[in-house]
């Protein structure tokens, strides 16, 4: 039985293991431009924006040779430091295979998430990609579900987001719709826990068992 018509993800700590990628990127550039790194805490405080507002905030009046620093070594050491969990590109083609609509809402600006995306092999499995650089109000504001569900004329009810963080928590509940926590990378896990998600799972193989089970 057909429970959902949408289905919408996260990218870094959801589709892909990229947190090391984004560190070491973030870490490069500003080592470079103000001569000083950051802990993971700290990286972790300035999410929420789109990489390129980050940088800006942090290099000032040398942020485009910044920027354009910040993603070719992103680009450069993508392969290295990034992947797919194993079994995602399975769950997308599940998705895909039954006709069901297939989003991204991601904090990630856009290049980034272009890049992330075509280099792992999964771009073109998403009908609508929604990034930090699209959006007015970054996550946990709901403005790029109500994207996704406007282009495709859904039903909230029938749309489902998931996402490793509280913020994509809060945003699905703003929106109305379900909300699929995943924690196998979460830098998050305690906290989005105790936020009592409509489902939770602790693997992909959960993740994918769920999807079969109601596409």
């Amino acid at each position: 039985m057909r429970n959902f018509d949408g289905y919408i993800f996260d990218i870094d700590g959801t589709l892909t293991s990229t947190n090391e990628l984004i560190f070491s990127s973030f870490n490069y550039v500003t080592e470079k431009y103000i001569n000083r790194t950051f802990t993971l805490g700290e990286l972790i405080d300035f999410f929420g924006p789109p990489e390129e507002a980050i940088l800006k905030d942090l290099t000032g009046d040398r942020f485009e040779e910044a920027r354009k620093d910040y993603f070719e070594y992103y680009n450069e050491h993508h392969n290295r430091l990034a992947d797919l969990y194993p079994g995602i590109k399975e769950v997308l083609k599940i998705i895909k295979d039954a006709g069901v609509k297939l989003g991204i809402f991601t904090g990630k600006g856009r290049e980034a998430a272009t890049i992330t995306l075509k280099l792992l092999n999964i771009y073109n499995y998403f009908d609508l990609i929604v990034t930090g650089d699209d959006v007015n109000i970054y996550k946990p504001d709901p403005d790029g579900i109500f994207r996704f569900i406007n282009e495709f004329n859904l039903s909230n009810e029938k749309v489902i987001l998931f996402g490793d963080s509280p913020a994509d928590i809060k945003a699905a509940r703003s929106a109305g719709i379900k909300i699929g926590s995943v924690v196998w990378d979460s830098y998050a896990k305690d906290t989005v826990l105790a936020m009592k998600s409509d489902y939770v799972f602790h693997t992909v193989e959960e993740m994918k068992e769920f999807v079969m089970g109601n596409i």
